[in-house]
């Protein structure tokens, strides 16, 4: 059935492009002052580029979806996206992996008003996005497939996130909100500034009961709490027209309790508590030149995280990265832009530390006003593991038709590597090893994407993409979930290849119909199916407001299809699932609103890993103050 699916609509696709090359009057110019072509991409080649020109997969989530999402956690906005899965061991604040066309979560880069939001203070060099709350996020730019050419060569993806936008004046918000399972959160904003300087400061303060996490834990049945006190800060200083300085500062405590860990006298016991803390910092300077720009950036994270079992401290970890990093631009040429770049980066686990730096250039050029071309090439020094060379390069191609309608074709490949991290190194080397995972010398993994896409813009918001991608990676790292001997390497390729369709429609002035749905076929090289990899995913979004915009409703359905899990060498399929969400806003002043949300409201009983539980029907208040 999902394969019938997939063929008609590629067929629509490819129909509906034959027509534009056959029309004669096809060559209609398009509005590029309203036309979504012309919205600005800055993830893709790390300077802003109009849509028109951009040959690689991005989706983008703004304020508006974020708030009508509704969740507290950032990650439930996330996974509605094309290809995002999301796999959570229990609910809000519990270990969550969001993976990319299927790609591990630490092949995902996650960059917060630049910063680089990642924890190498436990297994892999990835970000921890449970702890990411919802509030204070204005906009997010998902970039899909590898991506090491600007971000280092191990980002299987990019996940740019940007603090909501400030005025030119003294603004704010408040919100409160409360619900099921003991949910309470508070959180506030404010931003201002002028011609010479600006600023954004937001808190946020979170917390819930939580749910019994583990099916496992039989003799207490206790919920599994979770708080959340998260600060950031954006500070920026316009020293002439030419020169700015920006300042990013964050802090971010959570704990977490949790079922399933391990105690000395005890064994496996279900009290168990892990207090996590991440400082980070960034500051930039950038000069814009008549033939182009500069930019320098030095950032600092730093991550601790402790382990309780029945109250006692089992072990702790701690983890630092710093990161220095210079982006050039040349802009003044015809027809030509040129990005290059360098950085810096060590990471440092329990006092092991690597250094890695890389070089990088990409050349961007249109032909024409409809077809684009990018091609670029990274090279990497890793103290560990050597040189290593990776590049990336894509194009676009752009019909314009009669009415200021447009089909857009294009396609990018792109390469990367990753290293095994400090601790997958220290892990294999340390005392908890054992065969075969003490005897393996890890090498790094090698990847490699292709993706081929048609796009289709129309009246009334209409846009359908339909994206075929193939994904390999060589030798991949994973935890040995047979015999628990530590990490052993898969000798071969891994792979994903699929295909994601996607669509939006305003159907009516108050009304529009936006889903996505991603079959992704994924292969381990034992032929066996990528664990925790859903075959099929599906997110539908409906969203009605009043005539007079005070009153909006918003549903979500999601699905998640063929997915498997393993324990001690067996394999274990999940069950599908189907969930229902629905959230409601009314502004009952025009600096007031009131909101609700109903998450699962069909009270779906499924599991994203094995053995742990998701969150039932739960239902949730909250008011909203801007000033």
């Amino acid at each position: 059935m999902h394969q019938r699916k997939i063929t008609t609509t590629v067929a629509f696709f490819v129909s509906a492009a034959s027509l534009s090359f056959l029309s004669p009057t096809s060559f209609a110019q398009n509005d590029e002052q309203t036309s979504p072509l012309s919205e600005i991409i800055v993830t893709s080649s790390r300077i802003e580029t109009p849509v028109r020109n951009i040959g690689t997969s991005v989706s983008v989530i703004d304020l508006d979806e974020i708030r009508a999402n509704g969740s507290p956690a950032l990650i439930d906005a996330l996974r509605t996206q094309p290809s995002v899965s999301v796999t959570s061991n229990g609910g809000v604040g519990q270990i969550s992996y969001l993976r990319i066309r299927g790609e591990e979560g630490f092949r995902t880069l996650t960059l917060l008003d630049g910063l680089k939001i990642a924890d190498p203070s436990g297994t892999q060099v990835q970000p921890q996005l449970e702890h990411l709350l919802s509030s204070g996020i204005g906009r997010v730019e998902i970039l899909r497939g590898p991506q090491g050419l600007h971000y280092g060569a191990d980002a299987g993806g990019v996940i740019n996130i940007s603090s909501i936008s400030g005025a030119q004046e003294l603004q704010g918000m408040l919100d409160l909100s409360a619900g099921a399972n003991g949910i309470q959160q508070f959180s506030t904003h404010l931003s201002g500034g002028n011609d010479q300087a600006d600023f954004f400061i937001s808190g946020a303060r979170f917390d819930t009961d939580g749910i019994n996490t583990r099916s496992s834990d039989s003799i207490l049945r206790d919920r599994d709490g979770y708080e959340n006190d998260t600060l950031h800060g954006r500070f920026g200083v316009n020293f002439t027209d030419d020169l700015r300085v920006d300042l990013v500062v964050r802090s971010v405590a959570g704990d977490t309790q949790y079922d399933g860990c391990y105690h000395n006298i005890s064994g496996t016991v279900h009290d168990c508590e892990s207090p996590y803390e991440q400082d980070a910092a960034r500051m930039s300077v950038s000069y814009q030149a008549p033939y182009g720009s500069h930019g320098l950036a030095y950032s600092e994270t730093s991550t601790t995280r402790d382990y309780y079992s029945l109250g006692e401290l089992g072990f702790a970890s701690e983890g630092e990265l710093s990161r220095l990093e210079y982006i050039g631009t040349i802009t003044s040429l015809q027809d030509i832009e040129i990005v290059y770049g360098v950085d810096l980066e060590e990471n440092e686990n329990n006092g092991e530390s690597r250094n890695n730096t890389g070089y990088y250039l990409e050349y961007l050029t249109d032909f024409d006003d409809q077809f684009f071309v990018t091609a670029g090439v990274r090279f990497d020094d890793n103290d560990d593991f050597g040189t290593h060379t990776s590049y990336r390069v894509s194009a676009a191609y752009v019909v314009d038709l009669a009415g200021g309608s447009a089909i857009k074709y294009r396609g990018s490949y792109g390469t990367g590597f990753r290293a095994p991290s400090p601790y997958e190194a220290q892990y294999n080397a340390g005392p908890f090893a054992s065969p075969p995972a003490s005897t393996t010398a890890l090498t790094e993994e090698t990847s490699k994407g292709f993706e081929a896409a048609i796009e289709y813009y129309g009246k009334n918001e209409l846009h359908l993409e339909a994206v075929y991608f193939d994904q390999h990676v060589q030798d991949a790292i994973d935890f040995d979930l047979a015999t628990y001997s530590g990490y052993i390497q898969e000798s071969g390729s891994s792979t994903s290849k699929g295909v994601e369709l996607s669509g939006k429609i305003t159907i009516a002035t108050q009304l529009t119909l936006l889903g996505n749905y991603t079959h992704n076929k994924t292969e381990r090289p034992n032929g066996l199916q990528r664990l925790r990899r859903p075959e099929n995913i599906a997110n539908i979004g409906l969203r009605w407001s009043s005539l007079d915009e005070k009153f909006r409703l918003d549903a979500f359905y999601r699905r998640s299809q063929d997915s498997i899990d393993e324990s001690f060498g067996t394999v274990l399929p999940l069950d599908d699932y189907n969930v229902v969400d629905f959230s409601a806003t009314y502004a009952v002043h025009p600096s007031v609103s009131l909101y609700a949300r109903l998450a699962n409201a069909t009270d779906e009983d499924y599991q994203e890993v094995a053995g742990y539980n998701s969150q039932g029907r739960s239902a949730y208040l909250g008011v909203r103050f801007n000033f």
